[in-house]
């Protein structure tokens, strides 16, 4: 067994706030996996931080007209208000800005340098001579050499998730001003991989092929088998921690190189602040590391930050890194960029008090080997069918009816049936199965398995009807009480990973809220204990009044947030509507041919069956005539009679559905779809008067 544990969780970029792919991928599953590890009497240290160096911060800043710093501010202080309301418990949640990041992530590339680590290559790499400057990553968008999407990243394609430099984008352009960048040559550090190729190998095909999850390893086997390379790390940036080194003037340390120091940051200043010492979390071979993050960072974690660390010298390997893939959301990929996202901080807000529903939710649906879709309806019933039917039912009932019989006291059992007994045996062994789906890193089964502890106290109720048996056997009755008050203490104590804030209640509920001053005496049992103890609630103890843990989702709510993610989609339509090019060149004869008047549609009708045309009778100040026009999406009949419109009259009439139109109205159309009539608007135009 290691004697301590350091857990990491990436590192989100500060361009936005944190959403619930971030929270299913990474940091709802690393919280169960460190809240149990603690609960099981181990020396955990959970290690977070906002990653402030990402291109994407400096698109962002450029694009609101502020300063990186600005950003980073403002997201960090949101990111990390929202982990600590939600219950991610971190030991340190730091940033990359710090000046303790900035030395350690300085000091770790001098040792390398000073090592003969790197190579020192001039290499050509793409710039923008409009804009001046080289072009990161994130600031070149072209064609993924791997699966043709034309809107693929200098860094990687999300769309495939295939990591890449620059210079392999088919048709690369710049982010900055669109234009198509040029070569130029520049100087880089480069951590050549290919150096570490063999150890890389062993570490991980052999060594790690049974117990690292199938889409990492395979990810992992397919960069080694498709040989390793050099990687740039640094940047010609000017945001960023410096190079330091000579020649590093105006260069930058690449953000895959400094996020991942980052973690050796965070539990530095952990321990300055804790007075404890680092270097056992990161360099004693009884500590296990372990990397919580999304498929997206597969690489970094398993390939290019262990050969930084083995280059290193003195650090210890990441013992498991379990990788989630993408979470989807109602059918579409999630997007800060395009507001497609249930953000955390304003679930907060409008779901107060309700930190487990969602963490329940998220982790039932986690996308632990595929990508999974989450979904407001799967969401609601999540809460309704097993949170509150099941979970919330059978507490709800045990805690009603021990204040009813019993005034709050856990009764004396009388004698036990095979039932009680089977029952209280089954208790024992749900520590045990949950802790083996953990470790395993099983979180979606060990969520069940909590729920699956539910149901049996639900099942044993309804078969037990304590309600029934108290008319005739008042003995009998205390002991099925008392045996269902054993499985609600467990509940208490084994969803503490799940469910902390309703764990948190129902201990308060039960009265084991805080232990008595001696050992002997204490009430609140441990993880272990609910595995080995005879009684986890004794007989005697009193418990408190009946609370709701969880109350059910309307319609209505979720049918509101449904709504909020179309309003989303369609502003993120409108901003990003393109604008039609340009026709080609007539001449001023060619426009002179067009007769345009303006006129008042006086009668509308709605044409039978079909969905766009409308009838109009039009006053053109030249004569009324009939115009079929494909408005009936944008107007109704009503809406549109009065109104000023611009008519081409000289247009060759033409039968619609068995009516002759004799014109055309002139119309435009918003970004979302909406008809618009292009109208005078002065009131001393009358019909008639031709547009020229």
């Amino acid at each position: 067994m290691p004697k301590r544990y350091t857990i990491t969780t990436a590192l989100p970029y500060t361009n936005g706030p944190i959403h619930i792919g971030h929270l299913a991928g990474v940091y709802v599953p690393a919280d169960i996996y460190a809240r149990y590890l603690r609960l099981t009497g181990n020396d955990v240290l959970l290690i977070g931080g906002s990653d402030e160096h990402g291109v994407p911060i400096t698109i962002k800043a450029k694009n609101e007209g502020v300063t990186p710093q600005d950003i980073v501010d403002k997201y960090h202080a949101i990111i990390k208000k929202s982990f600590e309301d939600f219950g991610i418990t971190y030991d340190n949640y730091s940033r990359t800005s710090a000046p303790i990041h900035h030395d350690t992530a300085s000091e770790f590339f001098k040792t390398l340098d000073a090592k003969g680590e790197f190579i020192e290559e001039t290499s050509e790499q793409l710039y923008d001579a409009e804009a001046n400057q080289f072009l990161a990553d994130r600031f070149v968008i072209g064609t993924c050499p791997k699966c043709g999407n034309e809107e693929s990243y200098g860094d990687q394609c999300e769309n495939c998730g295939t990591s890449h430099n620059a210079t392999d984008l088919i048709n690369p352009k710049s982010a900055i001003t669109g234009n198509v960048p040029t070569l130029k040559q520049t100087k880089h550090w480069f951590l050549p991989l290919d150096k570490h190729e063999a150890f890389l190998k062993e570490w991980i095909l052999e060594g790690h092929k049974k117990d690292w999850k199938s889409n990492v390893y395979g990810q992992c086997k397919s960069w080694i088998d498709d040989g390793l390379r050099p990687r740039a790390v640094t940047r010609d940036l000017d945001w960023g921690i410096p190079v330091p080194a000579e020649g590093g003037e105006g260069k930058v340390l690449y953000v895959w190189f400094d996020a991942p120091i980052g973690y050796i940051s965070s539990t530095k200043e952990w321990a300055q602040r804790e007075g404890k010492d680092w270097e056992p979390y990161w360099k004693d071979k009884d500590t296990k590391l372990v990397h919580f993050i999304g498929k997206d960072n597969i690489v970094f974690h398993c390939i290019i930050f262990p050969a930084m660390l083995k280059a290193e010298g003195s650090f210890i390997l990441p013992d498991n890194v379990p990788a989630n893939e993408f979470l989807n959301l109602e059918g579409n990929k999630l997007s800060t960029s395009k507001n497609w996202a249930v953000w955390l901080h304003e679930y907060l807000e409008e779901f107060p008090g309700q930190q487990d529903v969602l963490r329940y939710a998220l982790n039932a649906n986690a996308p632990e080997t595929k990508d999974n879709d989450f979904t407001w309806k799967d969401f609601q019933a999540r809460n309704n069918n097993e949170l509150v039917a099941i979970f919330g039912n059978f507490i709800n009932r045990v805690v009603v009816l021990t204040n009813k019989y019993y005034e709050g006291v856990v009764p004396t059992p009388a004698d036990f049936t095979d039932v009680d007994t089977e029952t209280l045996a089954a208790i024992k062994a749900y520590p045990d199965v949950i802790a083996s789906s953990i470790e395993r890193y099983r979180f979606r089964e060990a969520g069940q398995e909590l729920m699956n502890l539910a149901r049996l106290g639900n099942k044993y109720l309804a078969d037990a009807e304590p309600w029934k048996m108290i008319k005739v056997d008042e003995a009998r009755t205390k002991t099925i009480m008392y045996v269902a008050l054993q499985i609600a203490s467990a509940l208490a104590t084994l969803s503490e990973p799940f469910l902390p804030f309703t764990s948190t209640k129902l201990k308060g509920i039960l009265n084991v809220s805080s232990s008595d001053s001696t050992q002997e005496n204490r009430i609140e049992n441990t993880w272990n204990e609910v595995g080995t103890k005879d009684v986890l609630l004794p007989a005697g103890h009193e418990i408190g009044e009946a609370e709701l843990l969880f109350s059910k989702i309307e319609d209505k709510t979720i049918q509101f947030q449904l709504d909020k993610l179309e309003a989303s989609k369609k502003a993120n339509e409108i901003a990003n509507a393109k604008t039609e090019p340009q026709k080609e060149t007539i001449t001023f004869e060619d426009f002179t041919k067009l007769d345009i008047r303006v006129g008042t549609i006086l009668e509308a009708e709605k044409m039978p069956k079909t969905k766009k045309l409308l009838k109009l009778k039009v006053d053109t100040g030249i004569d009324i005539r009939t115009i079929v026009s494909g408005i009936a999406e944008s107007f109704t009949a009503e809406e549109a009679v009065g109104k000023r419109v611009t008519v081409l009259v000289n247009l060759a009439p033409r039968a619609l559905r068995g009516v002759e139109s004799q014109g055309m109205i002139l119309m435009t159309a918003t970004p979302d779809g909406k008809l618009v009539f292009v109208n005078p608007d002065d009131a001393s135009v009358s019909n008639g008067l031709q547009v020229s």
